[in-house]
């Protein structure tokens, strides 16, 4: 797996992807897509992975696409449809299959397309000092990378449509509209995520994002054939052992 333009490396059975073009501010390019891509298959892949953490080096988690990354003589042909689908649409994709909880560290500027990841991700944790914009319409284009999905599901329509004009918000602004999980060290919150049985946690998640798109009945449906299936599983067994026990 190559590691030019992301980091990845796995202490106490958290996987942390590190975006590593810091002077750039860690602008995404296709070469990082793929390295990015490959890197978060590895970890859902890798038994011994239960939290993922997606973070930036540097001063900047992601400033969203490298459009200098264009060339000149092409940007008059460039079909941001095609690299779209090619690059953004599967690593979203992908991010959001995954079982595992997933953490993006805001630890700095956090723009664009960058922003789209991180509202991927299960949770994001933010440093003090990061900020927060959406960035497309300055530049004449629309959100992307999923952000018209996720954004008004975590703050509601109206706020959805205030933050894609590209106000930046501070960290503690982003906390009180619940468009971040918390601020401060992602360690912790990934030692909390890590004790969580991972079978019941895949299960949960995966009614928790159904439900937007299935009626009351459907999702009991659902809660019913997750809840047998977690009832049944050896975590289960062990966790209620440990429960009598005390």
């Amino acid at each position: 797996m190559k590691q030019h333009t992301v980091l990845y490396e796995v202490k106490d059975q958290t996987a942390w992807i590190t975006l590593n073009r810091p002077e750039v501010k860690n602008a995404l390019n296709k070469e990082m897509h793929e390295e990015l891509y490959d890197c978060f298959q590895e970890a859902s892949q890798d038994h011994e992975v239960k939290v993922i953490i997606l973070q930036g080096s540097g001063d900047a988690f992601c400033a969203g696409a490298d459009l200098k990354s264009v060339s000149s003589d092409s940007a008059e042909s460039f079909d941001y449809g095609d690299y779209l689908q090619d690059t953004y649409n599967r690593l979203i994709v992908l991010i959001d299959s995954i079982s595992k909880p997933v953490i993006a560290y805001l630890n700095g500027v956090t723009v664009g397309a960058g922003l789209s990841i991180a509202l991927a991700c299960d949770y994001r944790i933010a440093d003090s000092r990061a900020k927060l914009a959406l960035s497309f319409l300055k530049i004449g284009l629309v959100p992307d990378a999923g952000a018209s999905y996720f954004l008004p599901r975590l703050v509601g329509l109206g706020k959805a449509m205030e933050l894609m004009l590209g106000q930046t918000v501070s960290a503690e602004e982003a906390f009180r509209i619940n468009l971040i999980t918390a601020i401060g060290n992602p360690a912790e919150y990934a030692e909390r995520l890590a004790s969580i049985p991972p079978a019941a946690y895949g299960l949960a998640k995966q009614n928790m994002k159904q439900g937007f798109e299935h009626s009351l009945s459907e999702v009991l449906d659902m809660e019913v054939s997750a809840q047998r299936e977690a009832g049944q599983s050896q975590e289960h067994k062990d966790a209620l052992l440990r429960f009598l026990k005390k």
